[in-house]
């Protein structure tokens, strides 16, 4: 067996246990999750990714373990952007909490059978047409520039989205949560509660943020491999994330912008990457790559808990000054 398929062997081994220890051990159907089983499955899907850096190190050396630890961060740094989409849509729809983690689960395990098709096509495209890659690098100079520019003002409203438009035209909705179930039969007809729309709504809705980051982690790395793995591992670890910052999520001001030019840099780079080579070796890139994700995402979370934006309006601030 070659190193590649090693670590692809032991990858699948670690995902399987790891859900089989998440399904069987880690989460109670309908039962509220607190902030310290949160913490605690957080670090355990932290630790587990980082683990698989030091395993990729040894089996494939610094470079490419390397790319994995900065696509992984890059994705884990988007997640927390999904877990605020998230929580509006359990809010719309009036998710009782005692479901949460099992609706999270369901959607998450959708989310990742879609983001691996999705890997799959970008990638052989990549390989057919590698012109392709000039294309995401424009995206994600756009994708980039749109964050940074938007402001608090620009809301989600589940309800108007596309996707929930197509469910409530194709399929009999149920106006309830059917007691925790995701179909239910009135009068000898199916109807699909509201718990399944949500379901829908997330995996659906992670698929979106998957056009955004993976085109970014394909600008950190081509390798298929990483592409794969650090795309797993950050979405394994959103359920638990969520319950961990969804009080704290709000926060975080600048975290959009922080992720905003760590898009920008990306889409540069991708788009420059004929003339970067000529001047910077691979292995520095990735170093380099590296050091921007963790400056721009620290920096950005750092600097949202000192401005703290939400928790002192504008208004209480300019009054503050004029007296």
């Amino acid at each position: 067996m070659t190193h590649h398929q090693i670590v692809y062997l032991v990858f699948g081994i670690i995902l399987v246990l790891a859900l089989a220890l998440d399904l069987g051990l880690l989460s109670k159907k309908d039962k509220k999750i607190t902030i310290r089983q949160a913490l605690i499955q957080t670090c355990f899907w932290v630790m587990l990714a980082l683990g698989f850096f030091v395993f990729m190190w040894v089996e494939e050396g610094p470079k490419l373990s390397f790319e994995y630890l900065s696509a992984y961060l890059m994705e884990w740094s988007l997640s927390i952007d999904n877990i605020f989409v998230f929580i509006l849509i359990f809010n719309s729809f009036r998710v009782k909490e005692k479901y949460y983690s099992r609706v999270l689960l369901v959607g998450i395990l959708m989310a990742i059978v879609f983001r691996v098709i999705f890997i799959t096509v970008g990638v052989a495209l990549v390989e057919r047409f590698s012109w392709v890659l000039y294309i995401f690098g424009v995206f994600l100079l756009y994708t980039g520039y749109k964050m940074f520019t938007s402001n608090d003002e620009e809301s989600f409203e589940p309800h108007d989205t596309k996707i929930y438009r197509f469910l409530k035209k194709y399929l009999p909705l149920a106006p309830n949560d059917g007691e925790g179930k995701y179909v239910v039969v009135e009068n000898g007809k199916r109807f699909y509660t509201t718990l399944f729309v949500v379901v829908v709504l997330l995996a659906c809705i992670d698929l979106v943020f998957a056009l955004d980051s993976i085109p970014a982690v394909m600008g950190i790395s081509r390798d298929k491999l990483v592409i794969y793995t650090s795309n797993i591992f950050a979405v394994l670890g959103l359920r638990s994330l969520f319950f961990l910052l969804r009080g704290a999520v709000s926060k975080f001001d600048y975290l959009q912008q922080g992720i905003a030019i760590v898009l920008v840099f990306i889409g540069a780079k991708m788009l420059g990457e004929h003339y970067i080579n000529q001047w910077v070796g691979k292995t520095t890139q990735v170093f380099l790559s590296l050091a921007v994700i963790l400056v721009c995402i620290s920096g950005s979370i750092v600097y949202s808990i000192y401005k703290n934006k939400k928790g002192t309006p504008p208004d209480v601030q300019d009054d503050s000054l004029t007296e």
